[in-house]
């Protein structure tokens, strides 16, 4: 718990063979303001309730908290969740001393892969691996939170070519 540091980009190929495993989520979110979202979280037979503060640094760090629930708990919370649930399967992808999480994004964001990695301060460096496209870290779009709000498959033309700008 603490500052959470990552770095987000778009998958453009082959991370499946590379995988360590993989895990099916499922979230909702109580409170998806900006500056603040408030995420319960099933993830296979675990469930989390996460608090996040605003992001900091254009995007590249926040503040979290994180609790495990029961899922009995996780489920009760769930029918407080405003409307739209994110469900995806994320795939871990060793790369260096770092761990990728790959987000294969299902049902309305069906088509959107996104890879983050986690580090422990900002200018860390790191192995980009080959299935690395377009960083998006900072850029609103791809926050889980606004994906359930503004789901990938009602993106047009226009709104996936805006980029970084004025996106934060």
């Amino acid at each position: 718990m603490g500052l959470e540091i990552e770095r987000k980009f778009l998958v453009k190929g082959d991370y499946k063979s590379l995988a360590t495993s993989s895990t099916r989520i499922k979230q909702g979110y109580i409170c998806s303001e900006r500056g603040r979202t408030v995420r319960v979280r099933l993830r296979d037979q675990k469930a989390y309730l996460t608090i996040k503060g605003p992001s900091r640094d254009n995007g590249l760090s926040r503040y979290e908290f994180e609790k495990e629930i029961t899922i009995d708990e996780a489920l009760s919370l769930f029918t407080l969740c405003e409307p739209g649930i994110v469900d995806k399967v994320r795939w871990l992808v060793p790369a260096g001393e770092h761990t990728f999480e790959v987000d294969e994004f299902l049902g309305d964001n069906a088509g959107l892969v996104v890879a983050e990695v986690e580090l422990s301060r900002a200018d860390e460096p790191f192995v980009c691996p080959d299935f690395l496209g377009e960083e998006v870290t900072g850029d609103r779009r791809y926050y889980n939170s606004q994906l359930r709000k503004n789901p990938y498959k009602n993106w047009t033309d226009q709104t996936a070519s805006e980029g970084l700008a004025g996106s934060f």
